[in-house]
């Protein structure tokens, strides 16, 4: 039976799930909500036997999952209230931007042991599956280190542009926004980091989210991940995280394009480079019904999101390891 799913926020994460949810047979989308009336007119052409419900406490009434693509501040009251009706929910990254706020939720959710995920969209993926089987393999030699660089020439990008909350610091920023997804990478790869120093720079008008961003991270063993972001200047955007190994290092682009070297350029890998966007989020729908099912899954768990998200504020406020 086709899983009955809630989705609450219709901006462009939202959309992008609704679409392929309607073509995963597993799922079946019944009810929408979206503060903006437009969104919710929009997202009705890609889904249009979805019901626009009245709020989004309405919206949770009599389905099986919640899908929570929301901005982060307002995330934690809806997931409580899935959690209220025992619904199972699916969150977006980040977690959310007050860590202890976080913290509560993931107690609560774990207490009450409802399925439960954050959609760092390459868990399930076939890239970061196969560098994780290639590094634990051997085929990268000895691990030493990720380095992470993303460069834009405007943020929010052009086709972020409704999302306007994203060019705010309370909420947005590419180091929460993609830069995390690179973290849970990371961590994915090396297991759990500590955050050792990090340097964010911010624009004089002090509501706005961060232009520059750098940062080292350390495993258990010292291997570093090092953090480089930018806003500014005429040029392509850029978002490559490189997993270094002695013997061979892969480099993942535009969060599905896997590169090899053995110490020349960087060529196509054995995984397919043409893993699109579509693939990625068909695999996470794969990987949500395995956890619908209590099966095993590779999705983002909500403990591996709050470790994320700690890092993440960490980077941003400039922490330093004491």
């Amino acid at each position: 039976m086709a899983i009955k799913t809630a989705i609450i926020g219709l901006g462009i994460m939202g959309q992008r799930m609704l679409e392929h949810m309607t073509l995963h047979p597993e799922f079946v989308v019944e009810t929408i909500w979206d503060p903006d009336a437009v969104a919710c007119q929009i997202a009705m052409k890609l889904a249009p036997n979805a019901v626009i419900a009245f709020n989004a406490e309405v919206a949770i009434n009599n389905v099986d999952l919640v899908y929570l693509a929301c901005p982060p501040v307002p995330r934690k009251a809806y997931a409580l209230s899935a959690l209220a009706q025992g619904k199972a929910v699916f969150l977006e990254k980040p977690l959310g931007v007050d860590v202890e706020e976080s913290r509560e939720l993931v107690r609560k959710l774990t207490a009450a042991g409802v399925p439960s995920a954050v959609n760092f969209t390459q868990a399930a993926g076939h890239v970061l599956t196969d560098v994780s089987a290639a590094a634990k393999g051997g085929a990268l030699g000895d691990l030493m280190g990720v380095d992470i660089v993303v460069n834009y020439a405007h943020w929010p990008r052009a086709w972020q542009q409704t999302a306007d909350w994203l060019r705010f610091r309370d909420e947005g920023g590419m180091t929460r926004e993609v830069i995390s997804h690179f973290l849970f990478l990371s961590e994915r790869i090396l297991g759990p980091l500590e955050l050792v120093w990090a340097e964010p720079e911010y624009p004089a008008q002090g509501d706005l989210c961060e232009t520059h961003v750098a940062a080292r991270l350390v495993n258990g063993a010292g291997l570093p991940v090092t953090i480089m972001g930018s806003v500014g200047g005429a040029q392509p955007d850029r978002q490559e995280v490189t997993v270094k190994g002695s013997k061979t290092s892969r480099r993942i682009s535009e969060f599905a394009i896997d590169t090899v070297s053995s110490g020349g350029r960087f060529e196509p890998s054995s995984s397919d480079p043409k893993d699109t966007r579509a693939t990625g989020l068909k695999a996470q729908l794969d990987d949500m019904v395995l956890l619908m099912n209590g099966k095993p899954n590779r999705l983002a768990t909500i403990q591996e999101a709050l470790r994320v998200q700690i890092l993440i504020e960490g980077i941003l406020s400039g922490q330093r390891a004491n």
